[in-house]
């Protein structure tokens, strides 16, 4: 199977993943990649399925994650760059000791633990995600007591990675976030 369109990889999400917040937090995670995708000039499909797709087998396999779904993303035949990006997004969690080297994996790595700020900070105030201002954001990123489950180091590494300051990270997502309801 080639790369899914955005409706297979929508349809996939739903069989396995019942959870809401996981839903919510996976489309946010597709369109942080998609933004950059279009940002750096790389294939908006295929960052938009990796971010959606990434935590696919979490709600069924909470202590194996992601090596299921790397298989099924191998066994569907997926673009390597996905399953390396998938893979890498892992890095010190159930021995997975891969480093993000591509800027798809880089993305990942600096969205996927971030988005859990800005969900925690809407809970908390709700306006509209693209309405955030990046200042505030970074405020709570600095207060480890907030949404204390989020690794902040894997974020920075991200940015790192990706050659984004952690500011300019913000302030992308809170752009790229707004068409998010």
């Amino acid at each position: 199977m080639p790369l899914p369109s955005k409706e297979t990889a929508s349809v996939l999400l739903q069989e396995h993943v019942k959870d809401d917040y996981q839903r919510h937090h996976a489309l946010m995670v597709a369109t942080a990649m998609e933004g950059y995708a279009t940002h750096f000039g790389e294939d908006p499909l295929l960052w938009h399925v990796t971010g959606l797709l990434h935590d696919l087998d979490y709600e069924e396999h909470p202590d194996a994650h992601p090596a299921p779904s790397l298989q099924w993303f191998k066994d569907w035949g997926y673009p390597a760059d996905l399953i390396h990006a998938v893979e890498a997004h892992a890095h010190g969690y159930h021995g997975f000791t891969t480093l993000p080297q591509t800027k798809l994996a880089a993305a990942l790595v600096a969205c996927d633990e971030l988005t859990g700020i800005f969900y925690a900070y809407r809970k908390m105030n709700p306006v509209p995600y693209g309405q955030m201002k990046p200042a505030s954001i970074k405020k709570k990123f600095k207060d480890a007591a907030f949404a204390a489950k989020v690794d902040r180091a894997t974020i920075q590494m991200g940015c790192e990675e990706l050659g984004v300051a952690l500011d300019d990270h913000i302030a992308n997502l809170v752009r790229f976030f707004a068409s998010l309801a």
